[in-house]
């Protein structure tokens, strides 16, 4: 698996016209999954997740989790992160998991996110969003679990 992190001040995803899923100050995350993904990556990544330290305390240094400051979640899953781009100029989506596992797997992710006490709100999976989000900071990651 492999997550963006994002810090956001507050974040949206529109489909079709619609607001599917919306958060206060928290991280969007992006989401891919590749074909041998388990609930054991997905386990790590959640709990390393939610346990970042990269919300400033009262001295102004990033030593706060999501956890801490009571942050929420935007999940987004993103197959092109698994986008294969050396070659040519259309990249290539071979290592990103197919529908079906992807989705147990993405599904299972954020499940063990709110089972960590997170407010977790999503996209739709497949479909095309217009994800919208203040950046705060920025403050940006990849956090991969091999």
């Amino acid at each position: 698996m492999k997550v963006v992190v994002q810090r956001s001040k507050e974040a949206q995803v529109v489909v079709e016209g619609d607001v599917v899923g919306k958060i206060k100050k928290g991280f969007v995350l992006l989401v891919g999954v590749t074909h041998d993904d388990s609930k054991e990556e997905a386990a790590y990544l959640a709990d390393k997740i939610v346990n970042l330290r990269v919300f400033e305390d009262e001295d102004g240094k990033m030593n706060l989790s999501l956890l801490d400051v009571g942050g929420e979640i935007l999940s987004v899953s993103q197959f092109t992160l698994y986008g294969d781009c050396r070659k040519g100029r259309r990249p290539n989506f071979m290592e990103a998991a197919k529908p079906d596992h992807a989705l147990e797997i993405y599904e299972g992710f954020n499940g063990l996110l709110r089972e960590k006490g997170v407010k977790v709100e999503t996209g739709k999976f497949g479909a095309m969003m217009d994800v919208q989000l203040t950046n705060d900071g920025p403050v940006t990651l990849i956090i991969e679990s091999k």
